[in-house]
């Protein structure tokens, strides 16, 4: 019989479900993050990047829909020694705004179907002011193949032409398909079918 897990569920326990170190591509472009910037973290989960990007001097707003994450992301910045706000929300149903933030950034948001995708992707461009950035990184369909994390969906996946498409009204910094070795707590561990993405909002 397979069981499936809600988001508290996976958050559930001490541990932290995908570590607590932040995603390696997103620190690699810690060159274009200011102190003082706004930015979105899109499904953050148990703080890990929100956390992170705290630290670097940013204004943060973590959005998750699980509670469970919520306190755990609290648990986590309160150790480091920093305040991360914290919005529990339902991304498919949340209210964007406009214009509102410097950074939105996006690691593993693949929860989304190709229909709620749209959605997502939309709000996060709107919210985002222009010259505002956007930082993505994904599992390629490959991934199924490697089995080291996502969801077992290659719809729910990125490929390069794909994202092109998607953020074709975007200045396109940095697209790049690779395998690497990743290792984020139990939910992310072992070789990996990886695509990231920097783009700027015209």
């Amino acid at each position: 019989m397979t069981v499936n897990l809600t988001w508290d569920d996976r958050y559930a326990g001490g541990e932290y479900y995908f570590g607590t170190r932040p995603n390696e591509f997103l620190v690699s472009q810690k060159h274009l993050l200011q102190r003082g910037m706004h930015c979105l973290a899109v499904a953050d989960g148990e703080g890990r990047n929100g956390v992170w990007l705290v630290e670097q001097g940013m204004k943060v707003l973590s959005v998750d829909s699980s509670a469970v994450a919520a306190s755990k992301a609290d648990t986590l910045a309160t150790q480091k020694g920093v305040k991360l706000d914290f919005e529990i929300a339902d991304l498919l149903n949340w209210n964007w705004g406009e214009a509102r933030f410097d950074v939105v950034v996006g690691i593993f948001i693949q929860f989304a179907t190709p229909d709620q995708r749209k959605g997502l992707f939309a709000g996060m461009k709107q919210c985002l002011k222009p010259g505002g950035l956007l930082l993505l990184q994904g599992y390629t369909p490959r991934q199924l193949e490697y089995k080291t994390g996502g969801p077992p969906v290659a719809a729910n996946m990125y490929t390069e032409a794909f994202l092109r498409e998607a953020f074709a009204d975007m200045e396109i910094l940095h697209l790049r398909e690779h395998d690497s070795e990743i290792n984020e707590g139990n939910g992310h561990k072992g070789m990996s079918a990886l695509i990231d993405i920097v783009a700027r909002k015209k």
